[in-house]
Order: C-alpha cells, then structure tokens, then sequence
C-alpha cells in the first residue's frame, strides 16, 4: 500500500499538470494508459476477462469512475495537498461499510479513530478558503464512492484475479469518458510525458492497491493509504509552491492521527 500511496501520489500531480485539460479527458489518459498494459498481458497469460462476478466487478468499475471523475474535477479546482486530504477520508466510509455489508467487526477506538479524521477533514473545510462548498461537496462523495471500492475490492479477494478486478475499472472508465469527447483537445509538447506519466503511475499504483485490499482486512490496509498525502504535500510545495497556514495543517494532522490510531488499534488485535 505504501507502493501504492507513492505511484497515486505522482498521477495526482500529473492531472494537476494537465488542469487545462476536460477532467473526464484526463481519466481517459488515466484508464488508457493502465489498459493497454494490462489488457495484453491478460491475454498472454490466458486470465479472465470476465471473471465470474460479473455484477460487483461492473458496480466497482461504475464507482471507480465517478469516483475518478470527481475527483480530478477537484484537483483542478483546490490545492493538491487539500485535495488528496479530503479525498482520503474514504478509509472513515470503508470501515463502516465493510462493518455492515463484510461483517468485519470495528472495534470501539476504531471509531474514536474515524471521528478524529472526520473532525480533521471539517477543520480543513472550514479554515481554508481555498476550498470551496462545492469542491468540498465532490470530494467527499468521492471518497464514500472510493470507500464502496475498497469494500467491493475486500469482498472480491480470492474470488477474482486482481487484474481482472482493474480492468473492469479501466474499461468503464474508458467507456464513460468518451461521452465527452466533444470537450477534449490534443496533448502538445511536454504535455505528452504528463499523458504518460498519469497512466504509467496509475498502473502501478493501481496493482498495488488491489492486491494490498485482497491481501489484508479493509481497516487495515485502507488508512496507510493516507501517506499520500505526506507525498502530496511535499510535491505541492516544492512544485507548484503550494503553502499551508496553521489550522489547515492542524486538520490534515488530525486526520494524520486518526489513521495511525486506527492501524494500531486494529494491529493490537
């Protein structure tokens, strides 16, 4: 998950290079650049493209894309650093989602633990200007879309090959992005190596993602992604020069602590 939170945490800053961009192209570039690596090594080594769940593996590919879409929409809108804060609320949604639909028991400091981030996430809303109500509104509906994910991801586990499970995720977003294509326009010059780089970083850290959730419980691996945000916050600073005041970071750090808090209850069994 740690792999994962480090590729993601460059796709962000790629889509944030490609702002001028319609964000519904910019998941094309995102999906695309994942499938025509996975898609032909799945036919190579003769895995299912359908799978046998087709139901969950179409709905997690549905969620992924609105999710996605969502999204980058936000990062063009906000701060990277606020962005990604915001948008990792989604291990709060995972846990209690799994909690009703996977029956993986959460315990009591658990809870303290998702409220503090929920907490953190409010400060951050409220003490930066930067973040508008309606960016707020579609981050945090992306992240209850990303903590649908994680728990259709949990559910699938043994039951899909983990490649099987992303390509459905790049399909349907493919396919959906392709509504807009009125909006799109061609890459130019450097450009072109932003294109790549949001589809390369987002393979890897797509792999990683999806076996760390197949490979261990929701609340356990779903909070460690909020290293991302460590990695977003040093490449929004020394990139795009993007600075934080007192509260904002005083909210990014409760939301820091609710997830440690949250992998330690649970690590203690």
């Amino acid at each position: 998950m740690l792999i994962a939170a480090f590729a993601f945490s460059w796709m962000n800053l790629f889509a944030k290079y490609l702002e001028n961009f319609h964000p519904l192209q910019v998941v094309f570039f995102r999906a695309f650049g994942t499938f025509i690596f996975i898609f032909p090594f799945m036919l190579s080594r003769k895995l299912p493209i359908i799978g046998k769940n087709v139901f969950w593996l179409s709905f997690r590919g549905v969620l992924s894309f609105v999710s996605l879409a969502l999204y980058f929409i936000v990062i063009q809108r906000i701060p990277l650093g606020s962005a990604v804060a915001l948008r990792y609320t989604a291990p709060v949604f995972s846990a209690v989602f799994a909690l009703i639909f996977l029956k993986e028991y959460v315990k009591f400091w658990q809870w303290i633990a998702i409220a503090i981030s929920i907490a953190g996430a409010f400060v951050m809303k409220e003490v930066d200007l930067r973040i508008d109500t309606l960016s707020f509104t579609l981050v945090i509906l992306s992240s209850i879309l990303v903590g649908g994910v994680f728990t259709i991801v949990r559910y699938l586990g043994s039951r899909e090959h983990y490649l099987t499970i992303i390509n459905y995720f790049m399909v349907f977003s493919i396919v959906g992005s392709l509504f807009f294509l009125s909006k799109w326009r061609m890459p130019v010059g450097q450009e072109w190596w932003y294109v790549c780089g949001i589809g390369v970083f987002g393979l890897f850290g797509q792999v990683f993602l999806t076996r760390a959730f197949q490979l261990a419980d929701t609340a356990t691996v779903a909070p460690i992604k909020y290293m991302e945000l460590v990695y977003a916050l040093l490449l929004g600073y020394f990139i795009f020069g993007e600075t934080y005041g007192f509260y904002p970071m005083i909210g990014m750090g409760l939301l820091i602590f609710g997830m440690l808090l949250n992998l330690w209850v649970k690590q203690r069994g």
